[in-house]
């Protein structure tokens, strides 16, 4: 099968398009043709290993200390059950199913295989393959934390970097729960925001935020850059801050100032629920949730994905075509 791998962490040109072995699925396993992927920012860190020091050392023993061990990347997919093994009741073949790799990575091939408890679900009509692989990193976890602080109708959530695949997402669930949005993002990148249904964009390059009067019942970042004390000052009585990318300090300022403000902190990653992932699906039947796709990538074509990424071009989602 075709697939892209990776034998040195490093620049987009470690990325090679190759020839490997069909993987065959174990008793508890389906095997998934893959027709469609992204491209993360999370993709591009793992690629080149440029990770929170914190977690450095942990992630490296796991992924492989001199050089990759895991040989190809990939998070998010949505396909088609090819094969299923002797134990596998949950899923036949032929069912389109999307899903998330989580740390075992793999979802740029021609083929996958899973465990059929790991998290997936299936795709209902009228949802694209190119649409449901977007889900699993972007719409779980704008899902989770906009749960987690209970968005209410007429809050205000501020959402800082906003235009990735979390904040994309965010954007249209805040809306549809009856919020007022702002939204920042670098110039080139608010127009589309707009059209997401953002109620107003803010230019970075030409305000902070932070220095602004304005206050905000829930503040989002995304980027991991927004600084703490000055986003809490910012939150109305009972307000919550949320920081969709902690590094180790953070963990450390959210224990401190959980003690000592009335405000709520929350970090973290959203779990991967397939039940989370039919809400989502079932949203975007009917026609209430899209995914703003930038950009379409064959796989053969993965480093120019990933350079068109890492150089900050992406606007919302970059998928990756498979086959070709």
């Amino acid at each position: 099968m075709k697939a892209v791998t990776y034998n040195q962490y490093g620049p987009p040109g470690v990325l090679k398009y190759s020839e490997v072995p069909k993987p065959e699925p174990k008793s508890d396993e389906v095997r998934i043709h893959i027709k469609a992927a992204t491209v993360t920012a999370g993709d591009c860190e793992l690629r080149r290993f440029d990770i929170d020091p914190g977690y450095w050392l942990p992630l490296r023993l796991y992924m492989g200390l001199l050089k990759p061990r895991i040989k190809i990347l990939g998070q998010e997919f949505a396909g088609v059950v090819n094969k299923v093994g002797q134990n596998v009741s949950l899923f036949k073949p032929g069912d389109k199913v999307l899903g998330g790799t989580e740390m075992n990575l793999g979802a740029y091939a021609e083929y996958l295989c899973l465990p059929e408890k790991r998290p997936m679900a299936t795709i209902p009509n009228g949802v694209s393959f190119e649409q449901a692989a977007t889900i699993p990193t972007g719409g779980l976890n704008a899902l989770y934390f906009l749960r987690k602080v209970k968005i209410q109708p007429g809050d205000t959530i501020l959402i800082h970097g906003a235009g990735g695949s979390i904040g994309t997402y965010a954007i249209q669930l805040a809306k549809l729960w009856k919020a007022q949005v702002i939204a920042t993002e670098l110039p080139g990148k608010t127009s589309f925001l707009h059209e997401l249904g953002a109620d107003q964009v803010i230019d970075t390059t030409k305000e902070d935020f932070t220095l602004s009067d304005k206050t905000y019942d829930i503040i989002l970042d995304v980027t991991g850059r927004a600084p703490l004390t000055k986003c809490l000052k910012l939150l109305r009585t009972g307000g919550s801050f949320i920081q969709a990318n902690p590094g180790i300090p953070f963990i450390f300022k959210k224990i401190w100032y959980s003690m000592v403000s009335s405000k709520k902190i929350y970090a973290g990653l959203a779990a991967y629920k397939p039940e989370d992932m039919d809400y989502l699906t079932s949203l975007m039947a009917s026609g209430d949730l899209s995914p703003y796709i930038d950009k379409k990538f064959k796989l053969s074509d993965l480093s120019e994905a990933h350079q068109y990424v890492e150089e900050g071009h992406k606007n919302g989602h970059i998928v990756i075509q498979i086959p070709e």
